[in-house]
């Protein structure tokens, strides 16, 4: 197909392009195509993911500049209507498609250092995403605001999402989880919510599944204590309670004893978490729930580092394309971290991916290299350029 060496070709090198011919052809979607194919799609909007471009302006200018790097990649047109259209028209299911295979691959990766847990453990929340309501109808949150909800099931061991949906910003997070399918889980997985997903029935569900879960007490749930559970062990535990349903629609909701920690964090802050899980500490419980907050700091990732906030079309499929692309290229940059055994941040990766994208380098010497030392390389490779042209 190609030839071409740039940092862009030896990332695309890493995507499985048989099976995301195989996803196209599912839906037909290259049919008739002569110039725009779905594999250029995917590259150029890959190239606008890591190189952070705002508009399909700016997109276009750059593929006039770099007109023969991009015929290397196999890419012939230039014109921003084709992308347009494109991302208006192909499904993004295609793309979430791809995103899954690659999913399946991280799921190998190795596990957090921190993670001390032996059961599964996953922390599920939602972000919401503000967009102008004018472009996007589709995305209606308020009478005059839009919004839409990026919903995340977030694997604590290693750090990946398993689970991502989008929806408009008025659907309610429990709504997406009440549909999940959890019997695709391994036994005995543990599920950590904030209190705003606090349903009786979905907590059974998790139960009935053959799984666990540790939420925040709502402020105004009716219970009583049954019997202390154990006595307060541990440091910040307060108590350790088996506690019960006080109402009977939240008893035939939830037909069983649930337990309850109090405990109290470094600044005196008081919580109750409710689990089903009887047998960890109380310790263990509460540091479950601190492992919430690892969702929160991917949230804060990808919103800095990936481009989710600001997008190329309006329609809804192609903010889901350009959602799933960022997920594609997060999923990327794990891996790579995981195969070259990467010390530093994937914020610093990301960066120095950017700043060679278009550069005949070889990828993992790039990464091998500081900031200072690409800055070495990159006039080094000038000079040798410009030697070059000179005895020509």
């Amino acid at each position: 197909m190609t030839h071409s060496t740039t940092v862009l070709h030896q990332l695309l090198n890493l995507l499985p392009e048989q099976q995301f011919q195989t996803f196209v052809g599912q839906h037909n979607a290259d049919k008739y195509v002569k110039r725009f194919s779905c594999f250029n799609q995917l590259t150029t909007l890959l190239y606008a993911q890591i190189t952070g471009k705002e508009c399909l302006r700016e997109i276009e200018s750059d593929l006039r500049i770099l007109d023969s790097r991009w015929t290397e990649l196999g890419l012939k047109s230039v014109a921003r209507s084709t992308l347009a259209r494109a991302n208006a028209e192909r499904p993004a299911a295609i793309f979430e498609s791809l995103f899954y295979v690659l999913f399946e691959q991280c799921q190998k990766l190795s596990a957090d250092e921190n993670f001390s847990f032996k059961n599964p453990l996953h922390a599920i929340d939602a972000t919401s995403i503000s967009v102008c309501l004018s472009l996007m109808d589709w995305a209606k949150y308020r009478k005059q605001k839009g919004a839409f909800r990026l919903h995340v099931d977030l694997d604590i061991r290693n750090q990946i999402p398993e689970l991502i949906d989008l929806t408009d910003g008025k659907t309610h997070e429990v709504t997406v989880v009440q549909n999940m399918d959890f019997s695709k889980y391994p036994k005995g997985t543990i599920f950590v919510f904030d209190r705003g997903y606090v349903d009786y029935e979905l907590l059974w569900k998790i139960v009935k599944a053959g799984h666990h879960y540790v939420i925040r007490r709502k402020k105004n749930a009716q219970t009583f204590v049954l019997k202390v559970h154990r006595l307060a062990k541990g440091k910040g535990v307060l108590k350790d309670e088996r506690i019960a349903f006080a109402l009977p629609e939240a008893q035939e909701s939830y037909p069983d004893d649930l337990r309850m920690v109090t405990f109290a964090d470094e600044d005196g802050e008081v919580y109750e978490y409710l689990t089903d899980e009887f047998r960890l500490s109380a310790a263990n419980i509460a540091e479950i729930y601190k492992r919430r907050w690892d969702i929160e700091t991917f949230f804060r990732w990808i919103k800095q580092n990936l481009k989710i906030k600001t997008f190329i079309g309006t329609s809804k499929n192609a903010v889901m394309i350009q959602v799933w692309v960022a997920m594609i290229y997060f999923l990327l940059l794990k891996w790579l971290s995981h195969c070259i055994n990467y010390r530093g941040s994937l914020t610093t990766m990301a960066r120095k991916i950017a700043a060679s994208c278009m550069h005949e380098f070889q990828l993992f010497e790039v990464l091998g290299y500081s900031e200072k030392g690409l800055k070495l390389l990159y006039k080094a490779r000038a000079r040798s350029e410009e030697h070059t042209s000179e005895l020509q």
